[in-house]
């Protein structure tokens, strides 16, 4: 059996190359299948491919399984591309697994897929179709919705444990397309500007449970991780075949198990700390002693959900995120005491918040040097009630949800958080050697 796994052409709203790893980890893990004798993974939206290189893409090769990795805001065109399928490749079968599924699988409806992930990793949901189609999968398949079915008899979904991920092989994750992505700081997207970097999904699951978050519908609410040996040898091994320059840890609250991260800086240190790298997690996980020891290992920026720092928006966020700005700026200077950049998100339009709480929570921010991330509010909840991709599409982050929308002027202010002109970009560049200066 031959399977294409294809992240879709789109125009981004936002590029975590950690989201796109998926496409990735899907294809390394279909090729452990014995059902399955030849597998491409494509990321069609990374590289800008024109809808004639789909059409050549799925004429040539004629896969049998086309899983296509859906995302907030990379399905507006699914309905073109599954008529390039039906005409070009009309014998393939065609599943969607992804974050937007997780979340809104009626927003899939309409579209006459062969099935959908709806549940569990999106590698084993791919997995179990394919097994389907091969006639040796399990029945009711786990995760999976096959056309003609209702959601509601979906059986529920596999959450692989980390010692049977099948970590992305990196010569065919296009890197070199993903630092493009980066190139201009002002976007405000995760990664570092010219510097090339390697993505290590390092764990999934979160139980901190945001009302605004996907990973613990998408993940689940019990942390997984890999072993800190397989970390380490996928870094080693990573940077020895390709000319990387840091490491994006792609985890939701990466010192959430914090012995883990101990030993894991202590290793990293034990070898010289020859690795910058970076994470997200909460500041509520972060303690100055751990920051030291993740300074010393070789952290340059570390990402945490500041959300506001106005008491007004508490009442919107778990218990162990709700933050004052006294500890905010004591972890501030623990930071700048320690050359570690701080990346803080900052949520527009949280509910009980007003403009003048966003713009004081930035202004506290940056009084710091720290870096703002502002986002714009999407409730989960809300999404998950979309019955189609219009609906689904309002909750991509980048505007205020029309039935939530405030009045023009208050809209206005934080629209201009969020998009006004910056020239500020980060100096955490500097921190990072170059092996790919004459590449460049």
């Amino acid at each position: 059996m031959k399977v294409l796994v294809l992240w879709p052409p789109h125009v981004p709203s936002y590029f975590n190359a950690g989201h796109h790893i998926s496409t990735f980890l899907t294809a390394n893990y279909l090729r452990t299948l014995p059902e399955v004798d030849e597998v491409r993974a494509v990321d069609a939206g990374a590289l800008n491919y024109t809808w004639k290189e789909i059409g050549d893409l799925l004429y040539q090769e004629r896969a049998d399984v086309l899983a296509v990795m859906n995302d907030f805001d990379n399905v507006d065109d699914l309905p073109r591309l599954l008529t390039y399928v039906r005409t070009l490749s009309p014998d393939t079968k065609v599943v969607t697994a992804g974050r937007l599924s997780s979340q809104a699988p009626r927003s899939f409806d309409g579209y006459g897929l062969d099935a959908v992930v709806v549940g569990g990793d999106p590698e084993a949901g791919v997995a179990a179709y394919v097994r389907h189609v091969a006639g040796t999968g399990q029945a009711p398949l786990p995760g999976v919705v096959l056309r003609g079915q209702d959601i509601r008899d979906a059986a529920p979904g596999t959450f692989l444990p980390a010692s049977e991920w099948v970590l992305p092989a990196v010569e065919e994750i296009p890197y070199q397309a993903y630092e493009r992505m980066y190139q201009r700081d002002q976007n405000k997207f995760c990664g570092i500007p010219q510097r090339r970097e390697l993505v290590v999904p390092a764990s999934r699951g979160c139980p901190v449970n945001c009302s605004f978050c996907e990973v613990p519908t998408f993940q689940g609410l019990r942390d997984r991780r890999l072993t800190v040996e397989r970390t380490i040898d996928y870094i080693r091994d990573s940077f020895a075949a390709h000319p990387f320059e840091y490491v994006a840890f792609y985890a939701p609250t990466f010192t959430l198990d914090r012995k883990w991260t101990e030993r894991l800086c202590r290793e990293l240190i034990a070898l010289g700390s020859p690795y910058p790298w970076k994470c997200a997690t909460t500041v509520a996980h972060l303690s100055e002693p751990l920051l030291e020891a993740m300074a010393a290992s070789g952290c340059v920026r570390v990402s945490v959900g500041v959300e506001t720092l106005d008491p007004a928006g508490h009442p919107a966020l778990p218990r162990l995120k709700r933050m004052e700005q006294q500890r905010y700026e004591e972890l501030a200077a623990a930071c700048t005491r320690l050359g570690v950049e701080l990346n803080c998100f900052v949520i527009m339009g949280l509910p009980g918040t007003t403009p003048e709480g966003a713009e004081n929570t930035v202004r506290a921010i940056r009084e710091v040097s720290g870096r703002v991330r502002p986002t714009v509010y999407s409730s989960m909840d809300r999404l998950r009630a979309a019955t189609c991709p219009a609906e689904a599409s309002a909750f991509n982050r980048q505007l205020l949800h029309p039935d939530e929308a405030p009045d023009r002027e208050t809209a206005h202010r934080l629209y201009g958080l969020v998009y006004g002109r910056e020239d500020w970009v980060t100096p955490v560049t500097e921190r990072v050697p170059q092996r790919l200066e004459q590449a460049r």
